[in-house]
């Protein structure tokens, strides 16, 4: 009975009985397992036996002592990391354990039976095999679960660190294939990198999980992690983001070993998506130009100061003119059209033009003041140069 000292002469001779047959009952069992549980045929034959006479003996000290092991002394900690390594679900681990506690206690019920041991000590120690099995089945659940946290945060670390090292050029080529085999990317096929930042409630780790779904399909792989809050990785194509909420930059298609080239233009992207306020994926075909006035803050100072400056000192007639000047650029350079949008006549207009030429010392048909006014104007919706007071308002 559980507590007694001493064991008695019939429940030793069942133990010794039981023990006589742990080989028997241990290959019997090994059988059921590759049958019925077919994740356990990746565990080696001789793992399994360490861990089939680690749980019989446990259970033959149940037996003879009457009582279950506390929680905390279950050592099941290297048997969760192993499953969990090789991929056996808890599930899978959770039924190849009460498989063997099953086969333990139909084994004790039968040699106690058939030795006579008395039936109230029958019914105590197989209650405490169900107590045992009950106790380590939770402490295994437990073990399992942080074996998979510890697993997952591993491979995370690790998958950070090669993306780290691929995107900012710090692997070797070796490392460089060692890891796509890993991660299932094609050193033979290009990639384009990808930074990118959450606009919405989700956190960087959210996002990297999101971004990585719409990087894949049709047989495209993608590669993401989160570098310093920032979501950063590989994709073969541009991402579909949908409606999820972020600003992404996205570098040029580029091989694994030069791909640490396409991350720096997907930061350059990234930095010019962000100060338009923009949302969604961009790379240098969608951003052009516009790129260089994030990164050229002094040249967009100078335009800014040839173009825009002048047009200030005219106080309210200055932002009238500058419309007209936008409005003619972006459509198409059609007079009559600029005015109809602005319901004005066309004569006046061509007037704000001709004195948008005079402020400036430029001429509208030239190409560089085309491509240098809309830097400008870039670089006014951006608020890069700082305004200077305006000067004394005229009226048209």
């Amino acid at each position: 009975m559980p507590g007694q000292s001493g064991t008695p002469a019939p429940l030793e001779r069942v133990i010794v009985a039981m023990a006589a047959q742990q080989r028997q009952v241990g290959g019997r069992l090994h059988t059921e397992l590759e049958e019925h549980v077919p994740s356990y045929r990746a565990v080696p034959r001789e793992l399994l036996d360490q861990i089939w006479h680690r749980h019989f003996q446990r259970a033959l000290a149940v037996v003879r002592e009457g009582r279950v092991p506390a929680p905390e002394d279950f050592g099941e900690a290297d048997v969760a990391r192993d499953r969990a390594a090789r991929g056996v679900p808890l599930s899978d681990g959770l039924r190849a354990f009460r498989r063997a506690l099953s086969a333990i206690r139909d084994l004790f019920i039968a040699e106690a039976t058939e030795r006579g041991l008395d039936p109230g000590v029958i019914i105590d120690r197989t209650r405490c095999l169900w107590e045992l099995a009950d106790v380590a089945s939770l402490r295994i659940t437990a073990e399992h679960r942080q074996a998979e946290v510890d697993s997952a945060l591993f491979d995370a670390r690790r998958r950070a660190d090669y993306l780290r090292g691929l995107l900012y050029g710090t692997l070797s080529a070796a490392e460089i294939h060692s890891g796509a085999a890993i991660y299932g990317l094609d050193p033979a096929r290009p990639y384009r990198a990808v930074r990118a930042v959450p606009n919405g409630d989700a956190g960087p780790e959210a996002l990297a999980r999101s971004l990585a779904a719409h990087g894949r399909g049709n047989g495209r792989a993608a590669l993401l992690t989160v570098l310093d809050e920032v979501v950063a990785g590989v994709v073969e194509a541009k991402p579909d983001t949908g409606d999820l909420e972020v600003t992404a930059g996205l570098g040029p298609p580029a091989e694994l070993t030069a791909v640490h080239r396409s991350f720096r233009a997907a930061g350059r992207m990234l930095e010019a998506a962000r100060a338009y306020g923009l949302r969604g994926v961009y790379d240098l075909g969608d951003l052009s130009w516009r790129v260089a006035v994030v990164a050229e803050p002094e040249l967009a100072e100078l335009l800014y100061d040839r173009y825009l400056r002048p047009l200030e000192a005219e106080g309210e007639f200055g932002a009238l003119i500058e419309e007209s000047v936008r409005r003619y650029l972006g459509g198409g350079r059609r007079i009559g059209e600029v005015a109809r949008d602005a319901h004005v006549h066309v004569n006046t207009v061509r007037y704000r033009l001709r004195r948008f030429e005079e402020l400036t010392g430029t001429r509208l048909d030239a190409v560089d003041t085309a491509v240098e006014l809309s830097w400008a104007l870039a670089a006014r919706e951006l608020g890069t140069p700082a305004r200077g007071p305006a000067g004394p308002g005229r009226g048209h």
